[in-house]
């Protein structure tokens, strides 16, 4: 029987999500987890693989097993053999058919960081600090130049080995909120699918457009034409979050 399972980590301790040689991975732990419960090797697919050090807050996995444990409970039976980094919030029967990651329509992920004259070590693990001064009203507006369908070639890690470079974005929006010593600012970024370093470099470049470093017509360059040269700074992994995956219908009660 197909299982469908909701999950939340913290990457700061992980090499992605995939299996790998030389890290330890949150797939690792997952598919530990599930062979302790089994009681033999279980594959756990993913809707995508959060890079190192990325977080997710709702990545969605499917595996197949053969258990008499309800479906919705799952999740708590997971999570007696998880790290504390790592939970299972969800869990639930899925089609026959689904698959979490060929079943995507839609992902959203949220960049943070904060603005503020000195370093914060409270937020520092899932947001980054930018001390430069930032125009928000720039930032917001120039959100727009990603939202569509685009070559973002020069968005991605050289040398990512992938058919083609051409994504769809749905939407691209900026919030903003102040404390006493900071501004805390979220950029969201929902699209069909997205490259290495996507959504980091997006950030990277709208945050130094929004400094004054970098022009509007150069960014509308790097997307007609693929120019490295006019795309900001890739920004820091910790600062990135996997929010949702959308399947067009709700898994998960």
């Amino acid at each position: 029987m197909r299982y469908a399972i909701l999950l939340a980590y913290d990457g700061t301790c992980y090499g992605g999500w995939q299996i790998q040689k030389n890290s330890i991975t949150v797939q690792e732990k997952v598919e530990e987890a599930a062979e302790k419960i089994f009681g033999r090797k279980t594959t756990v697919t993913a809707s995508g693989r959060t890079d190192s050090g990325v977080h997710a807050a709702g990545q969605v996995c499917h595996l197949d097993a053969e258990t008499t444990i309800p479906a919705e409970k799952l999740a708590d039976v997971f999570n007696r053999y998880l790290p504390p980094d790592i939970s299972v919030l969800s869990s639930a029967a899925a089609p026959e058919n689904f698959d979490a990651n060929r079943s995507a329509k839609k992902k959203t992920y949220t960049f943070r960081f904060y603005l503020s004259e000195r370093r914060n070590p409270l937020k520092d693990r899932f947001s980054v600090w930018v001390k430069s001064p930032l125009d928000m009203s720039k930032l917001r507006h120039i959100s727009g130049s990603f939202v569509g369908k685009h070559d973002f070639k020069a968005y991605c890690k050289s040398g990512s080995q992938v058919k083609t470079t051409v994504r769809e974005v749905y939407s691209v929006d900026v919030f903003g909120q102040a404390d006493k010593h900071s501004l805390d600012v979220e950029i969201s970024v929902c699209g069909g699918g997205f490259l290495y370093n996507m959504v980091r470099t997006i950030a990277g470049t709208m945050i130094n457009y929004a400094e004054g470093s970098l022009t509007e017509e150069e960014i509308a360059r790097s997307l007609k034409e693929g120019d490295r040269e006019a795309v900001g700074r890739t920004m820091p992994a910790k600062g990135l979050t996997l929010e949702s995956v959308d399947y067009g219908f709700p898994l998960f009660k």
